[in-house]
């Protein structure tokens, strides 16, 4: 039987999975990943590949990876919480300790790639994941393929400025952004002002708590938080009108998040803005990174498997 070898990079673990083509994982694992050494990352990398290559018929190497993924060359650029990742040919390193094939492509875009795989949007062609966590990224999905951009921020709707960006000093006020308006961090940052706690006291599961038991103040910020994700959702469907837009995150498995944004964005529905536009939570969660990595793969090196 047909494996692969699939890896989800992040920053406090590296989680991998034996998968066969119909991304059935076989066995899988996590390891802590090194904080500062590029060196053990790959050891760690080539042990694991070691432990299961006389089980199974391993093709190749698949991996999520956090950053700006030049898929082409294997370069990450950009930044993340694994600093030694970015400025080397991850690729090309991890095939000379392995000797298979490998594929690199970015955490939001494999989950993004999944849902349209077997998730949440099977058999739509061009949808939009809008991942909802400490800021606000996503993907832009046509025809099973990723719209990168020309600088590779195609997706990076977290830097739409939504109010009247004030200038001081020459610098535009970041809190006009998505990311810093209709974050998760943003609404916990919110409550936290609201009830004069220190930055950190609360989490964004708390804040539902609180609403949860009749908080007033929370239940206040969590209407808020729906209404400046409305807002969002609704430019994003205008300018770019896909058929589907899905909203991810550890946020968006709380049904009451997606019935909430819906509720918002019913009432932003006029005699001039007539579109119904809705979102509809992710299918997957932990394993989107590594089927999208995975599908990734198969696309590249074997698109008779996807076809």
């Amino acid at each position: 039987m047909k494996a692969y070898m699939v890896f989800d990079v992040g920053g406090t673990y590296i989680k991998y999975s034996v998968m066969n083509e119909g991304a059935e994982k076989l066995a899988s694992g996590k390891v802590p990943t090194p904080q500062d050494d590029l060196e053990i990352f790959l050891e760690d990398i080539h042990n694991i590949v070691n432990e299961f290559e006389n089980a199974f018929d391993l093709r190749g190497i698949a991996i999520s990876s956090p950053g700006a993924v030049n898929t082409k060359t294997g370069f990450i650029g950009g930044a993340s919480a694994i600093p030694y990742i970015h400025g080397v040919c991850m690729t090309d390193l991890i095939r000379q300790r392995t000797g298979l094939p490998v594929t690199i492509e970015n955490d939001a875009n494999c989950a993004a790639l999944a849902e349209g795989w077997i998730g949440a949007a099977k058999d739509t062609d061009y949808y939009i994941c809008i991942v909802i966590g400490t800021g606000i990224g996503g993907s832009i999905v046509m025809n099973h393929s990723i719209l990168r951009g020309a600088n590779l921020h195609g997706g990076e709707f977290g830097y739409m400025i939504m109010n009247d960006a004030s200038r001081s000093s020459g610098k535009k006020d970041l809190q006009s952004t998505w990311s810093l308006t209709a974050s998760t961090r943003a609404l916990v940052t919110e409550l936290e002002a609201k009830k004069s706690l220190p930055m950190g006291t609360l989490t964004g599961e708390e804040v539902f708590h609180l609403a949860e038991s009749k908080d007033v103040a929370a239940q206040e910020s969590i209407r808020q938080f729906y209404k400046k994700l409305a807002i969002g959702i609704y430019n994003l469907q205008y300018s770019l009108d896909p058929e589907k837009i899905l909203i991810g995150g550890g946020i968006s498995k709380r049904k009451e998040v997606t019935e909430g944004i819906n509720a918002e964005l019913s009432l932003l529905k006029d005699d001039t803005s007539t579109l119904t536009i809705e979102v509809e939570a992710c299918q997957f969660d932990n394993d989107a990174n590594l089927i999208g990595a995975l599908f990734h793969f198969l696309k590249v090196h074997e698109p008779s498997i996807i076809s």
